[in-house]
């Protein structure tokens, strides 16, 4: 008998990469990318060159089936594949990544007559611009003692699917009403693979806000506006647990891909969630950080608890069986990489040499600290907002300090993060760390110091694609369950990097300088950032709205 094989997707922020894997033994034999044609529209509308509001992040949903057309098919071409041996598919996203669509699944953007209509666009998890709509949300859920706010760490975000409807709802009434699902793409992309639409429980729960049977009540949702009440039946569908079989791949979707039709298509997926799978990370206690521009941060716990700050707590959110709980940063990779391109000199413009210099100082010996909040604060604070700050600058400081503050600054970040779910009785014994940021070794020897916890690094360098496949092989009817294919097809190499007691103790005396920052700007004694961000999107509104002028000469 041949071997068998199956494909997995991973759908990020500017590309999608399909995985070709052994089902056998998880072996990746073949991998391709594509970029997204449009990337992220976050200044102008590509189908109208209209300008886009402040902290708008725009995709389009036909960049999403080319990865299908693509990826996949030089994916297989490099994996040298028979076809015909592949036996499913399964895919991961970027969560909170949503669309308005019809009934059909055609996404509204794809409307000749709404292509100029920003709102009928896909909103990208990054899309910020929903901020007081979450705000609306939050306090009406505390005024009324919603009972699942708890289970959010007591604060819905703005990158979500509720704050991002209620957006669409108020700002284009049209086509809100002209939505016939707001669905995640997570979902639709499914949805264009198997010609049927599902609903999967890790972003119903994590973005959805589905607890214990049901979303939010027609009552809580008209009193946030009366317009809101029908939002539900936007999104509820057939919702399916991770591993299943969500249907079978289309014979359009087979022409796509060059995949056998009638093959399994597996539930869709979150690429944080798919990616403890990989790393054979499903076990209590194995904290998963998938750190790239941003990190997500998942853990499985025995029972539910309520933890300050949390993007949410989940039956089955990461894989059936336990309470699956999801926090985050918005801005790490995309941190570094704003200094590397934007700020650092001539000569210490890249990574390896920032990184270098960065290592051959003592923990504290630079004099800085930062705030990981360049792209706002999704856990503890879930405030985006909010914004960076680097303290301690002196005309000694040099770009290595700066550098090194702020890989610093993440790893207090994530620390908040573990320490908020200890304080609330999940343990995290063991940080699993995944993505792209694994290969920078100074940045992972930090992470250990400062969280003083053993730092296991996954065996693959794909490994939402990996988890994604995972997945695939459980819809497909290969293994029993999700942790029987895991331990079968995920990798992991265990302890990789050791905390150092003398620079963990070290990194406590920083910490409690990071911890106090973050209250005073965070927690409402000084809600500067705030403010700022106010003035600039005026200044922006109004530059928009008037004739350029510069310096007090018209142009």
């Amino acid at each position: 008998m041949s071997d068998r094989y199956v494909v997995g997707v991973d759908y990020g922020t500017l590309s999608g990469r399909a995985l070709v894997v052994r089902v056998s033994d998880g072996a990746e034999v073949g991998t391709a990318v594509h970029e997204y044609r449009h990337g992220v529209m976050d200044g102008v509308l590509a189908a109208s060159a209209a300008p886009l509001p402040p902290d708008w992040a725009l995709q389009d949903p036909d960049d999403y089936r080319d990865v299908l057309r693509y990826a996949v098919p030089a994916a297989l071409a490099a994996a040298g594949v028979d076809p015909a041996d592949v036996i499913g598919i399964g895919t991961d996203f970027t969560a909170c990544t949503v669309l308005p669509a019809l009934a059909d699944g055609t996404p509204l953007c794809e409307l000749p007559e709404l292509r100029h209509r920003p709102h009928a666009w896909v909103k990208l998890w990054k899309h910020h611009a929903a901020q007081p709509h979450a705000d609306r949300i939050n306090a009406l859920a505390h005024e009324r003692g919603e009972p699942w706010i708890g289970r959010y760490g007591g604060k819905i975000s703005a990158e979500w699917q509720y704050a991002k409807g209620l957006q669409l709802l108020e700002e284009d009434p049209e086509v809100y009403d002209r939505a016939e699902r707001w669905i995640e793409a997570a979902d639709w992309i499914i949805w264009q693979l198997c010609g049927v639409e599902t609903r999967n429980v890790c972003t119903a729960g994590y973005k959805g806000i589905f607890q214990d049977g049901s979303y939010p009540s027609k009552d809580y949702l008209a009193a946030l506006n009366p317009g809101f009440a029908g939002f539900v039946a936007k999104l509820d569908g057939p919702l399916l647990p991770l591993g299943g079989r969500a249907g079978s791949l289309t014979a359009e979707a087979a022409a796509w891909t060059g995949l056998p039709e009638g093959i399994a298509v597996a539930v869709g997926n979150v690429d944080a969630h798919v990616t403890a799978a990989a790393a054979q990370a499903l076990d209590p206690g194995r904290l998963v950080a998938i750190m790239g521009t941003s990190t997500c941060h998942v853990v499985n716990g025995t029972v539910p608890a309520e933890v300050a700050g949390m993007c949410g707590v989940v039956d089955g959110g990461i894989s059936p069986g336990a309470w699956g709980y999801e926090a985050g940063q918005s801005g790490v990779g995309d941190i570094f990489g704003w200094y590397v391109d934007h700020a650092a000199p001539a000569g210490f413009d890249s990574h390896e040499r920032l990184s270098e210099l960065a290592a051959a100082q003592p923990v504290g010996g630079h004099g800085l600290i930062a705030l990981d909040w360049w792209n706002g604060n999704r856990s503890l604070l879930v405030n985006h907002d909010l914004s960076g700050l680097l303290v301690g600058l002196t005309l000694a400081t040099r770009p290595a300090d700066v550098y090194r503050a702020l890989l610093e600054s993440t790893a207090y970040g994530t620390r908040m993060i573990i320490e908020a779910f200890a304080a609330a009785g999940v343990p995290v014994t063991e940080l699993v760390v995944a993505g792209g940021l694994t290969t920078n070794r100074l940045l992972m020897q930090i992470y250990a110091d400062v969280t003083d916890r053993p730092l296991s690094i996954i065996g693959s360098a794909q490994g939402p694609a990996l988890g994604s496949a995972i997945h695939a092989a459980v819809a497909a009817g290969a293994y029993v369950d999700v942790h029987e294919a895991s331990e079968a097809m995920g990798r992991v190499e265990r302890g990789v990097y050791q905390p150092d007691p003398d620079r963990a103790r070290a990194y406590d005396a920083l910490y409690a300088e990071y911890r106090t920052l973050h209250d005073h700007f965070g927690r409402g004694a000084n809600d500067v950032m705030s403010r700022l961000r106010a003035i600039r999107n005026a200044a922006q509104q109004r530059s928009a709205d008037e004739p350029t002028v510069a310096l007090g000469v018209a142009a």
